[in-house]
């Protein structure tokens, strides 16, 4: 026998769900299940319980959109979960029922204004990174030894007066990082310098 199962839930600020409650005993809920909880909180635990109990041809009923899904994505999910598993979705304020024809509509109508804002935020994310480019600006995290910085080092190298710690310290860099940039990894001056340098603290 199929069922109405409801869902509230009241932010932490608020005082009761007696309004929630009400509206959903008015859609003929039999039992409601209620979290005090942030709308963006992931672990809701009234809300796995209810979810975990539709059963094939329940219809899950809430007073608001907002009061189920912490973003419009999340919603979709979770009543695409459930349409999957033949568990219908209503909600009072909105009148969505996906159990009709036309909720349905609305939700598919979702699914694409959802898709096409993650589409906008990867396009923009990309046109972005190509400017970046163009500027000569590359992603990730800045070079530790610029240009002018392994010259430097090279110089420094090359005259045999300091060890390739005393090097790195003047140009607030670590060992490895000298050693990369001189490409002398392994050498005989590298394991000379080892043997000279002080341990990496």
């Amino acid at each position: 026998m199929s069922a109405l199962l409801g869902y509230a839930r009241v932010s932490t600020l608020e005082q009761n769900a007696e309004l929630q409650h009400d509206a959903l005993a008015a859609a003929g809920c039999w039992k409601v299940f209620t979290d005090r909880a942030s709308g963006a909180k992931e672990d809701r635990p009234e809300l796995r319980r209810v979810l975990e109990q539709c059963r094939d041809g329940d219809t899950l009923v809430v007073w608001r959109l907002d009061r189920l899904g912490r973003s419009l994505r999340h919603l979709i999910e979770v009543v695409t979960d459930l349409s999957e598993r033949g568990v219908g979705f209503r909600s009072t304020t909105e009148a969505i029922d996906t159990t009709t024809s036309g909720g349905r509509l609305i939700f598919h109508v979702f699914g694409a204004l959802a898709q096409f804002e993650r589409e906008l935020v990867r396009e923009r994310t990309r046109a972005g990174l190509k400017a970046a480019r163009a500027r000569g600006r590359m992603g990730g995290r800045p070079a530790l030894m610029t240009p002018d910085k392994t010259t430097t080092a090279r110089r420094m190298y090359e005259q045999q007066e300091l060890t390739v710690e005393q090097i790195a310290r003047a140009l607030g860099v670590s060992r490895s990082t000298i050693y990369r940039a001189l490409g002398r990894t392994g050498s005989i001056a590298y394991r000379r310098d080892q043997q000279q340098d002080d341990p990496v603290p």
